[in-house]
């Protein structure tokens, strides 16, 4: 009897042993669709001076790989390329705008001398989004208003850049009318054309989880009114 628990023990234990093994290696399995468009991504741009991705290599996995996230199925669901000297163009026809399943992505303090694309609004699973002096500029497009999970949104552009970066059409109300979830929102250095009460009551109205607001004054089209 005693020998049939002890048998019986360490067959459970090969059991649980082995399926755990087997868990790891599937969650820790980039999919390789995944892997093209980071390759992709990389590809697209002057990345030689950026410590994470000059280690991107394609007999490693993806999930391995500096600044991203997987998720158990191997799926990307975090970015993160903050200040890594990153430059060129990101246009909407990039690989980026088709990880879909992206959650946070962060790709401020680069050079991404651009215009602002509207494909971001593509990439609807996004709670966190940082593209703080990232380097893009002109009008923020309608599609950011289409990313209804962000909780964390950061476009702050330093005035010291000389890029611009504008709330126009849209204006902030448009913006925010969706992003009913949102806790942190930056918006320093950005050009809001709407007057202090505009801009005010559309944050207030449309922005019930708000947490954290911050807005340079001197950007603000008009604060009178």
């Amino acid at each position: 009897m005693r020998i049939w628990l002890v048998s019986w023990f360490f067959f459970n234990l090969y059991i649980v042993t082995f399926f755990s093994i087997a868990t790891l290696s599937v969650s820790g399995q980039c999919q390789s669709d995944q892997q093209e468009l980071l390759l992709g991504f990389k590809n697209s741009l002057n990345s030689s001076l950026s410590e994470k991705l000059g280690k991107w290599n394609q007999d490693r996995d993806c999930c391995s790989w500096g600044g991203i996230t997987c998720d158990a199925s191997g799926r990307v669901i975090g970015l993160d390329l903050n200040n890594q000297s990153i430059s060129g163009e990101i246009n909407n026809s990039n690989s980026l705008f088709r990880l879909q399943h992206l959650q946070q992505l962060n790709l401020a303090y680069n050079t991404f001398i651009s215009e602002f694309p509207s494909w971001f609004g593509n990439l609807t699973n996004l709670s966190y989004l940082n593209l703080s002096n990232a380097g893009f500029s002109g009008r923020i497009p309608v599609g950011i208003s289409y990313l209804t999970k962000l909780v964390t949104l950061d476009l702050s552009s330093s005035l010291f850049t000389g890029l611009l970066l504008k709330l126009e059409k849209p204006d902030l109300k448009i913006l925010v009318q969706n992003l009913t979830g949102l806790k942190n929102l930056y918006l320093d250095g950005i050009h809001i054309s709407s007057n202090g009460k505009e801009w005010s009551q559309a944050l207030s109205s449309s922005l019930p989880n708000l947490q954290v607001l911050s807005v340079t004054v001197s950007a603000i089209g008009s604060l009178g009114h």
